[in-house]
């Protein structure tokens, strides 16, 4: 069988085996055995898997191909099985199938293709978990466990245009008191009213720096809380602030400039979810351009967000198509994944010998 034979095969199998975010054991499982049927060495972590397409050379770069294996649960809108594979005009339906089920499977074939070949970078394949959540027994788990890297190439149903920059995440909690009292009298200090200018002003804000990729940073109210009691004025109320950052800023940089705006008191619940961006000058931008891909800023999360080093998002499907009801990939989409990622890396090893 060839490259796109076996992707297909791996990805009928992938669909078929519920594969939940922290409950992606069994699809590790396969995973693992398509590399060792192949005689290639695997690497496992919880159920994270990598193996490298040769031994690793420290004196050369280092490029990581990551995807994952985990899935949303299918929503209510499903009229087909979503733990069948099923192939209808072209298309492969299933959970997980465009996300990330094909952009995995392309990297999987690609790095088979060039397993024992002579490069002039390592090549490691990371297969990981809980992407969906982010979790901390995901990606971000085995960084300390391999090479750091000169480049990441992160598959995610991208049409194959090539995300350089990706909006982080940062969820806020926030606080505004007050002083409770009795409703009936002119008593205390209530929070919801307390609350309403910050609330406006949240509304209203628009951050300084705008990214050249991503645009705007956003802030949205997205939850609102306060009071237990009909007749007693509320002295607390509680809101919560979705933060979609761009490149221009850290979060840190970003809560600071929400804490300078609002009275509120602000706490994130996290700070793991940075934006991220290619720098300018960097080999894998002339690659791009040499191969002609589209260059866009995205604005949807991947593992990116926790890998510290140069990153680009790409692969096949369509991110329109994720958590969607009757999820699919094309199966053209799917060989043109395998013949792009290979014309990627086969281009990079190209400019990086020309330049070396």
């Amino acid at each position: 069988m060839g490259l796109y034979d076996d992707a297909v095969q791996l990805l009928t199998q992938l669909i078929e085996i519920p594969s939940y975010s922290r409950e992606e054991s069994s699809t590790a499982e396969v995973i693992e055995e398509f590399f060792t049927a192949r005689d290639i060495e695997v690497h496992k972590s919880g159920y994270n898997i990598w193996a490298f397409a040769n031994p690793f050379d420290k004196n050369k770069p280092t490029i990581w191909l990551n995807s994952h294996h985990d899935t949303v649960k299918p929503n209510t809108g499903y009229t087909k099985d979503p733990f069948q594979a099923i192939t209808e005009d072209g298309k492969l339906f299933g959970l997980g199938s465009n996300d990330a089920g094909g952009p995995l499977v392309s990297l999987m074939a690609a790095f088979s293709h060039f397993y024992g070949q002579e490069l002039p970078f390592n090549l490691i394949m990371i297969a990981s978990a809980e992407e969906e959540i982010s979790g901390k027994n995901g990606i971000a788990s085995v960084i300390a466990q391999l090479p750091p890297c000169d480049l990441a190439i992160v598959g995610e149903p991208t049409l194959m245009d090539m995300a350089v920059a990706e909006k982080g995440l940062m969820v806020i909690d926030a606080k505004v008191y007050g002083k409770a009292g009795h409703a009936a009298r002119e008593e205390g200090v209530n929070a919801i009213y307390e609350a309403l200018d910050d609330l406006k002003a949240i509304r209203d804000f628009e951050f300084t720096r705008t990214s050249q990729f991503l645009g705007k940073t956003k802030v949205s109210a997205t939850v609102i809380h306060s009071g237990q009691q009909h007749n007693v004025v509320p002295d607390l109320c509680e809101f919560v602030l979705d933060v979609r950052v761009t490149d221009a800023y850290s979060l840190e940089e970003a809560l600071d400039e929400l804490k300078s705006s609002i009275n509120a008191e602000l706490t994130p619940r996290s700070l793991r979810l940075q934006s991220s961006h290619v720098p300018e000058g960097h080999l894998i931008l002339k690659v791009g351009e040499q191969l002609g891909l589209k260059t866009y800023g995205s604005p949807t999360l991947s593992d990116q967000a926790l890998i510290p080093y140069p990153s680009v998002k790409i692969g096949p499907g369509d991110s329109t198509r994720s958590h969607s009801a009757d999820e699919y990939i094309y199966l053209n989409e799917i060989q043109n994944g395998i013949i792009g990622y290979i014309k990627i890396l086969e281009t990079y090893a190209t400019m990086l010998t020309q330049t070396t």
